[in-house]
């Protein structure tokens, strides 16, 4: 099957890839793809541009579209602008968060639409929720623990509002022509040098993240695009799925930290929730495509 990549240089599609070896695909960049992508065809263009996202539709007539592409983070955020200067750099345009989460994925939708694409699977983030970055010094919002897809969202900056409206977007695009649209949740993306890193490295929680301490190994967010690819006939025509580890960033039991830091909290834990599980549930990609995290940070610990 034909498949395009977005963001195929960064460094999340190098997983992907690999993990879609098998079809065929084509990559579609702003710069070129790293020295492991650079055997596959690859188009450059730019999601701010429409015209760019229907010359790479219809360079490689895909059926399937793997959105990866995205900024990151918050790029109007004053601690992001504050780093670039600090490190030499001029910061990336205040607003090219918002453009290109929303504003690209909006153009790519409109061409996939066009060029009658079957189905876009994005990679979103657990910051659909809010949470990331928040500035004003109160807790976010968490009205139970583990979190679900049920869970309301409060989105308060630039990037988690840009997820959140990416997968409106999908929605939209699937209620409107129908074409098959899916969003994964990721916490944290770690590649497994980062987690040997850590390992070596981690020490006590001594405060409160809003963040929950999530993450996920890149290995298992890639392949959870791969279970959604080979489900999507039986999986409804949009919907989205927390995707993340077994258990969190912190070497302390989760109801411990929640006791310890939020006990305001501790009603909502269920008996279910032992030892270092995640407070994000991944049961909703469990029992939709068979998603069950199969790497941690601990299997490098000594």
């Amino acid at each position: 099957m034909n498949i395009l990549v977005t963001g195929s240089s960064g460094f999340l599609a190098g997983y992907v890839v690999k993990e879609f070896a098998d079809h065929d695909l084509l990559l579609t960049s702003r710069t070129r793809p790293p020295e492991d992508r650079a055997h596959l065809p690859w188009v450059q263009g730019d999601l701010n541009s429409f015209e760019d996202c229907q010359r790479a539709i219809a360079s490689g007539e895909p059926e399937v579209i793997l959105h990866v592409g995205a900024v990151p983070y918050a790029s109007d955020h004053p601690a992001v602008v504050e780093r670039a200067r600090a490190m030499g750099r001029e910061p990336i345009p205040f607003d090219a968060t918002m453009r290109t989460n929303i504003l690209g994925t909006y153009y790519l939708l409109q061409a996939a639409v066009q060029a009658k694409v079957k189905a876009v699977i994005m990679t979103g983030s657990n910051c659909a929720l809010g949470h990331c970055f928040n500035v004003s010094g109160k807790y976010f919002p968490y009205q139970y623990l583990p979190v679900d897809e049920r869970h309301g969202s409060f989105p308060e900056d630039s990037y988690s509002c840009s997820k959140w409206m990416g997968e409106q977007i999908l929605a939209s695009f699937t209620r409107a022509f129908g074409i098959r649209t899916y969003v994964t949740r990721p916490g944290w993306i770690r590649p497994p040098d980062w987690e040997k890193e850590y390992a070596g490295s981690v020490q006590p929680t001594t405060k409160w993240q809003d963040a929950l301490w999530a993450y996920v190994d890149s290995r298992d967010i890639a392949w959870s695009h791969r279970l959604i690819f080979e489900a999507m006939e039986r999986l409804p025509p949009h919907d989205y799925y927390f995707i993340h580890a077994a258990d969190t960033l912190a070497p302390e039991d989760s109801r411990e930290l929640v006791e310890k830091l939020r006990p305001d909290l501790i009603e909502s834990i269920p008996v279910t929730l032992q030892g270092r599980d995640t407070f994000f549930s991944w049961f909703k990609a469990y029992t939709s495509f068979g998603y069950e995290p199969r790497y941690s940070w601990t299997d490098f610990a000594e």
